[in-house]
This record gives C-alpha cells, structure tokens and sequence, in this order.
C-alpha cells in the first residue's frame, strides 16, 4: 500500500477536504464519483467489500481508511496527510479567529474616527466593508491594520489644503501611503459614500474626490476657470488676470499660482456656474462686458475654494439641476453665504417645459433654500443641465 500511487490521489485530497472541514475529527465519510480501476481497488483493499467495475459512486469511513494506513504504515492518517503535503488545517478555528482579527480591525477603525463614527454615511461604509469582504481580504493577507489607519486619515477630514503626503506622514508616518495604495482606496470609497457618488476610478476622478476634502495631490493639476476676474494685487498672475479681463479672455488658474501669488477679486459681485459651456457662451456673447464669472467644471476644486476663500463680496452660486448640484450648493451657501443663482423650483419647473431632460441619478439631496425644489424635482424625476438655462444666465451676467 504505497500513498504516493496513482489510486490514492483524490482518496487523500477528499479526506483532507473533509477533516480541515470538520476541524480534523475522524468522522463521517468521504466519497468519490466515477472511481478509477486504480481507485476501486485501493477502496476494496481498505474495506474487504467489492465494488463492480461500473459502480457511480463509492464512498468510504474516516475511520476505517485511518485504521488501513496505521496498519499498514504505523501512523495515522492525520500524520499521513501532514507527512504529505503539510499539517491538515482545522477551518473552523481559522474562520473564528478571522472574524474575531476582523471584528478587532473595524473596532479599532471605529474609535479612531471620533469626529465621523455616529455619522450615516460612515456606518454605511463600514458595513459595507464587513460585509462585501473588505476587511475579511484585508485580515487574511495581514493587512488589517488598514482600517485603522483609515480612520486616522478620516479623521483629519476635511483638510484645508493639506498636500497629500503630508496627510500620509501624519497618520502613518509614511509620505507614500496615500499615493494608490490599498490605504488610499480605503479612504477614497469613504469619501465617495460620503458625498453620495460612485467610486473614483480614474486619476482625474480620485484627485477631484481628495479635493473635495480639502487635500492636494497636484497643485498644478487643480484649477478653476474664470472668466472678467480682475484685482488690484500687485504680482504677475494678477497682472495675467486683469489683461484677460480687459479683453474678455477666459484664463485658467492653477493652485501653484493662487498660492504663491494670492488673488484677491475686486468685483462687488461675483457668479459661480458649473458648466464651462456657459462660460463660454459668456465669452463669446459678452466679452469683456460679462461680470465676473468663476466655473468649478464640476465638483469645486481646491483652487477654486482658495480663490472663493479671499472674496469678501456677494458670491451666486448655482449648478446644475441635478442632485449633485444641490449638494454644491447648499454647501456653497454654508461656506461662503452664497446666494442661490437661478436655482428655484419655479425655474427648475420652466427649464423642465422646455426640452428634453434626463432621468435624475444618486440619491436625493435637500434645497433648503428652496424647499419647493426638492420636492419638484422628486415628482419629475428629471435632471436639468444648465446649458438649457444660457440664455437667461447671460441676461444676468449683462
């Protein structure tokens, strides 16, 4: 009786099955679908009972196949198994201690967030990561101390302008281990439930989502677009502003450059859109007559938030209507008192009249400032961009 010959193959690899299953207790039975001749016979040698050539199915005891080995070999068949491709692992205890190390990794997630821990969108992320087999990956390749980690990080948001590896040195005194690492798509999945939209995938998409919290990764690649923005600064970028002001030019800042040459606009008043297509009907319709226009091209960036941050005059603010454009804007109220711009349900219901439309997505956000418009925006179930609203935002803009 030789383990190593061909009919004994899937006898062990069944009964190694069976015993990490029952945690390497010599219970029960095994069995094996359309036998070999080689397999047959090992079977038949092991019980003493025959089995025909064209039998489906057989089936043999724990017990029994341990009692042939020792007799035949002088151990047992947990030794056997061991002795031929290492030690029998007992699942049960390794899946206890698993939800226990995975239990011990969302806990210590928990208490480091203090400043989120009782908010919705952190009890849903941290269920969905118990439960979508995130921390259960984690724990299993070693990693679970990442969710600690996380909470570090969470905790610390929103930033003001914080460059990226200086977040990553102070909650893992690590510069690089926020720069696409498991750590970071942790986080970045956070902040997505956090402000109710997909998952970032794409570079451009994850910088935005660190932005919007107030972290930098590129101080270059955050910009903001604008349109007649002219100040009194005495420096080279205000001197690149007011000339494309005084010919109705739009120009680009980056972060870089409001950082090391801070604008400060002199307008009395101040208008914020998000589509550029209105910027640049603007341009083109208004030129150097447009008041002063600024367009966050979605999500606002971090440079436009440093450029808003300086303004002391009258900020309108509006977006698309959308459940997204809600959301900027109720924010924009919060943080700079701004003043809803063409953002009422009555405008919404009339934008609704007048061409086609597109099925609102993503969870529903408020209008406090406009209760009316939620609600209308509900029972339409359709989204309005603002490019439909072009005409009567130039006429503003005059």
């Amino acid at each position: 009786m030789m383990l190593t010959d061909p009919g004994w193959q899937r006898i062990l690899a069944a009964a190694r099955r069976k015993l990490e299953r029952t945690g390497g207790e010599l219970t029960g039975n095994i069995g094996l679908t359309k036998p070999t001749d080689a397999e047959r016979r090992v079977i038949i040698g092991i019980t003493g009972r025959h089995r025909s050539a064209d039998v489906a199915r057989v089936s043999l005891d724990l017990l029994e196949l341990d009692t042939a080995i020792h007799d035949a070999h002088g151990i047992g068949l947990l030794t056997a198994l061991a002795q031929r491709d290492g030690p029998v692992r007992n699942r049960p205890v390794e899946r206890a201690e698993e939800e226990q190390a995975k239990a011990e990794a969302l806990a210590d997630l928990h208490r480091r967030c203090p400043s989120h821990a009782d908010a919705p969108w952190f009890s849903a992320w941290m269920g969905a990561l118990a439960t979508d087999g995130t921390a259960t990956r984690l724990v299993r390749r070693g990693d679970g101390h990442l969710l600690g980690w996380a909470g570090e990080v969470l905790n610390r948001l929103p930033a003001e302008t914080t460059p990226l590896p200086v977040l990553a040195e102070w909650t893992t005194g690590n510069t690089k281990a926020l720069a696409g690492t498991p750590l970071a798509s942790l986080v970045l999945r956070a902040l997505a439930v956090r402000d109710d939209v997909p998952t970032p995938v794409t570079r451009a998409d994850q910088r935005a989502t660190w932005e919007a919290a107030g972290v930098i990764v590129d101080d270059l690649a955050s910009q903001v677009l604008v349109l007649n923005l002219q100040t009194r600064d005495d420096h080279v970028v205000a001197g690149w502003l007011n000339d494309a002001a005084s010919y109705g030019i739009p120009f680009r800042l980056t972060l870089h450059q409001l950082t090391v040459d801070p604008v400060t606009p002199t307008a009395p008043d101040l208008y914020v859109c998000e589509n550029p297509a209105v910027l640049r009907a603007a341009a083109s319709e208004l030129g150097e007559d447009a008041a002063t226009l600024i367009c966050t091209e979605g999500q606002p960036s971090a440079a436009c938030h440093r450029l808003l941050g300086s303004y002391r005059g009258e900020v309108h603010w509006r977006g698309d209507f959308d459940w997204t454009g809600l959301r900027t804007t109720a924010s924009a109220i919060d943080r700079y008192s701004a003043s809803p711009w063409r953002m009422s349900a009555a405008e919404y219901l009339a934008a609704v009249e007048t061409g086609d439309s597109e099925p609102l997505k993503g969870p529903v956000a408020p209008s406090p400032w406009d209760l009316g418009l939620e609600a209308a925006m509900t029972a339409s179930g359709r989204a309005i961009m603002e490019e439909r609203l072009i005409p009567v935002l130039l006429e503003d803009l005059m």
